[in-house]
């Protein structure tokens, strides 16, 4: 069970926040789980690159991360409904010189393989951003596959 491994991890997932505008958290379609872009639940906000080092963004993506499984448990009362991370998009608030996005979203994609294992797996793109809204360091989009 993967509440089990969230334990093990010594993850307590938050309550899911809600979203930031006039949209839902997730939609599922045809099995296919769409969650609405997160970000980490910190106070920090500002720029990888300046004042954001790659380890501290690293830490904000799997922060996001566990904010984007938060939404995935409230929407499904369990995450064993899952059936496998399809996709993680990640867009970093970064300066015009920084290129360490793809180890920032790797914070993410750990966090994924070390709760779903095998169903981890996922195919990912991340790009850089002039911005981001309320100035945080990243946002994070996914998609899983759910059982309905």
């Amino acid at each position: 069970m993967i509440e089990q491994r969230l334990e093990q991890l010594g993850i307590v997932l938050p309550r899911a926040s809600a979203p930031a505008a006039k949209y839902a958290n997730a939609v599922i379609v045809n099995g296919m789980m769409y969650v609405s872009g997160k970000g980490p639940n910190t106070a920090e906000r500002g720029k990888l690159g300046d004042p954001f080092t790659t380890d501290q963004g690293y830490a904000f993506a799997r922060n996001a991360g566990i904010e984007v499984l938060a939404v995935v448990q409230e929407v499904l009362g369990s995450l064993d409904r899952v059936e496998r991370v399809v996709k993680i998009q990640g867009f970093v608030n970064a300066t015009a010189s920084y290129d360490e996005h793809h180890k920032v979203l790797n914070g993410c994609s750990d966090l994924m393989l070390d709760v779903f294992g095998e169903r981890g797996v996922h195919a990912r793109s991340v790009f850089g951003a002039a911005s981001v809204r309320d100035d945080l360091p990243l946002i994070i989009d996914s998609i899983f596959q759910v059982k309905e």
